[in-house]
């Protein structure tokens, strides 16, 4: 597979914080969101899902959400209202001058996508992964686990769920200040507003992956949803090319 160069660009929120977003490729624009704790380059580009759509004809457009990765930090809780990663992905899209394009994302990202969506955002395709019906309707439940991992750190015995998520937060470098303040952006997304969308949804999630409840039962509940099952649980189903290649196969259909 082709090696494809990077190019990392940043701008400014509509409350003047620096976001930063990494582009591959040339063609049809995609912008891919990645998880909580994670970034753009750990979620997309290090397990070659970027690098699989780039080849066939994307242009690939990958945000680090403010608190992650390349992009701002900052520690006032006043940079972390409810809802703010939604109105970030939009600001990105009317930045680059988006009209058509496609939208994906993972975990926090999906549910980001999803905000999205109930918000206004008219992608031709939409792609949820690693998100299921419970994380999107009740946000809290995932939010006080992440909230108990960052308000313990050191504490968990090893092999434990929470000792993997914190070595996940070591191996990105994340700031867990930040990463608190955006437990506080979450917003829950009631199931009629999911039942309203109308933009071809598919739903992706592994197979072992039951962190935020069932992914089949958003794309039951999406008018045009469409479910794929992938191998492996929440944090390894983002490793394995089964996860980009769901995502590529329903973008090219």
């Amino acid at each position: 597979m082709a090696n494809y160069p990077t190019e990392t660009h940043r701008f400014a929120a509509d409350d003047g914080v620096e976001l930063a977003w990494t582009e591959m490729g040339e063609g049809r624009p995609v912008v891919l969101i990645h998880g909580y704790f994670s970034t753009a380059a750990v979620n997309w580009i290090k397990y070659g899902h970027a690098e699989k759509l780039a080849e066939r004809g994307f242009r690939v457009i990958m945000p680090d959400l403010r608190g992650h990765g390349l992009s701002d930090k900052p520690h006032d809780p006043a940079a972390y209202p409810p809802d703010v990663l939604m109105r970030d992905g939009m600001a990105l899209v009317a930045h680059l001058g988006l009209t058509d394009y496609d939208l994906a994302g993972y975990s926090l990202g999906g549910r980001t996508v999803l905000r999205m969506l109930v918000n206004g955002a008219t992608p031709r395709r939409a792609v949820l992964c690693g998100m299921g019906l419970q994380g999107l309707i009740d946000t809290q439940g995932r939010g006080g686990y992440f909230r108990r991992v960052l308000t313990n750190l050191g504490s968990f015995e090893r092999g434990s769920s929470e000792w993997l998520t914190e070595a996940f937060l070591k191996t990105t470098k994340g700031d867990p200040v930040a990463l608190l303040n955006v437990l506080e952006t979450f917003v829950d997304t009631p199931r009629e507003q999911i039942a309203a969308i109308t933009v071809p949804t598919l739903v992706a999630t592994g197979v072992d992956d039951d962190d935020n409840g069932s992914g089949e039962a958003v794309a039951e509940l999406l008018p045009h949803g469409s479910f794929r099952s992938i191998p492996g649980n929440h944090m390894s189903a983002v490793t394995r090319p089964e996860l980009g290649q769901a995502i590529l196969d329903f973008l090219s259909a």
